[in-house]
């Protein structure tokens, strides 16, 4: 039934907008490192209405209750409600049922089977876009790459055939992996600008020349289904015409390494924020497991805050005196250059770094005390638990400047819980956040709902 049901859940009813963030999730964790202990929903929601599948999927999902017994302590419902929400769930394949852990009573007995999310039934496709590079990958539900590639690309090209290629190499993916079009339930992308996630657009990107406002997802949707062999295409199409409809959520880079990082490695931090340091600068902050946007996806775009140090330096935003025209990886290889060292860009400087390059690691760590004195107010103003650099400095020279900035500006209170770390995920970080992004909104509660009814389960 996977198959059938990659496109089937594409389907939209009601006012749900497609490519619109996920509602903030509840709480996993207690922030201490533990799981929550499962608790009664609040009486608001059943007074608006008993629990429904998509619900139960959610506390399935979450790990809040992962047994038929659990699931009606929690909810309130009674057995017979239960097992038929969960019927819905069984066929659509997006639960299974298994053998639980030993029985923790002195009286033995039984083991309750064991409910869990079947991450295996659908799959998604992700593409993470810089300025002069791609990646893409086709991932499991639960974020395991199934097949991947990478290579040139240049943004300034414009939307019409960066998109063109993407769509290629996703298709590319699925004859590597002898997956369906059909299995597909979505398309992630993560991109180097601000995003409206609302509409999918990048708002005045300095760095994505021709991007301003263009229709992203229509033409990656687009540019992946022409991408497929015309069979493959028309027997999609036959199982449900919705592969043009086929969700595409488009985010900042920066949230979605942020949103990847955070839900893999750091589930129970309430409060998380990123550092890209590559071409530009920006961030991506995660707050109760949800990307904090702005109101218009602009949060995060530190990299033009003005710095003394760069009152003359000019910025690709058009501006004097950007954090990113002085401590970017773009800025690193034009002094670089400068001194007489070959480095065209940020890829360039991190090959320099990791050679031990004297210049290079001088220059890194210089860049790194700009951005750490900037991030001083970062920090006193979020007060995360975890604050992660990524990208093409994120070495011990960039980080050792950041540090020396940091813990000298921002107040101790800012600091004392503070863990400063470089990526985990690495260059994979933002394809997980884009593949997780569509996955999360695709089964919360309300949209699981809408695509349960569109099954007809």
């Amino acid at each position: 039934m996977g198959d059938r049901e990659g496109l089937m859940g594409s389907a939209r009813r009601g006012t749900t907008t497609e490519g619109s963030a996920p509602p903030a999730s509840e709480p996993t964790g207690t922030g201490d490192g533990t799981a929550p202990a499962a608790r009664p929903l609040p009486r608001a929601r059943a007074a608006a209405g008993q629990p429904g599948a998509g619900e139960l999927l959610h506390l399935v999902r979450s790990g809040r209750a992962t047994t038929r017994g659990a699931l009606q302590e929690v909810t309130g419902l009674s057995r017979a409600t239960v097992g038929q929400r969960l019927g819905r769930l069984f066929r659509a394949g997006w639960v299974r049922e298994g053998a639980g852990g030993p029985v923790d009573s002195p009286l033995g007995g039984r083991p309750a089977l064991r409910l869990e999310f079947d991450e295996t039934h659908a799959v998604v496709l992700a593409a993470a876009l810089e300025t002069r590079h791609a990646r893409t990958a086709l991932l499991t539900l639960g974020g395991e790459i199934i097949a991947e590639r990478s290579g040139p690309v240049a943004v300034e090209d414009g939307p019409d055939a960066v998109l063109g290629g993407l769509g290629a190499r996703f298709g590319e993916l699925l004859r590597e992996s002898g997956r369906s079009a059909a299995s597909v339930c979505g398309i992630g992308l993560a991109v180097p600008g601000p995003v409206d996630t609302g509409t999918g657009r990048v708002v005045q990107p300095p760095i994505m020349p021709g991007w301003d406002g263009y229709d992203i997802r229509t033409r990656l949707r687009r540019a992946f289904t022409e991408a497929l062999p015309a069979t493959s295409a028309a027997s999609a199409t036959l199982i449900h015409p919705a592969l043009p409809d086929l969700p595409v959520l488009v985010d900042n880079d920066a949230n979605l390494m942020a949103y990847g990082e955070q839900h893999t490695h750091y589930p129970h931090c309430a409060a998380f924020a990123l550092v890209k340091v590559s071409t530009g600068i920006g961030a991506g902050v995660v707050v109760d497991g949800a990307v904090y946007r702005g109101i218009d996806g602009g949060a995060g775009d530190i990299g033009h805050i003005r710095v003394p140090e760069g009152a003359d330096a000019l910025c690709r935003c058009g501006s004097h005196g950007c954090l990113a025209a002085v401590a970017s990886g773009g800025a690193v290889a034009r002094r670089l250059t400068e001194a007489g060292v070959a480095a065209a860009s940020g890829s360039d400087v991190r090959a320099l770094l990791e050679a031990g390059h004297p210049e290079a690691v001088r220059f890194a760590r210089e860049a790194g005390r700009h951005v750490g004195e900037v991030l001083a107010t970062v920090v006193t103003l979020l007060n995360p638990g975890v604050l992660m650099i990524a990208g093409d400095l994120a070495g011990t020279p960039f980080l050792t400047g950041v540090r020396e900035l940091l813990y000298q500006r921002a107040l101790p209170r800012s600091t004392a819980h503070l863990d400063v770390v470089t990526s985990r995920l690495g260059e994979r970080a933002a394809l997980i956040g884009a593949a997780t992004l569509v996955v999360e909104h695709l089964y919360a509660p309300d949209r699981a709902e809408e695509r349960l009814a569109a099954l007809g389960v």
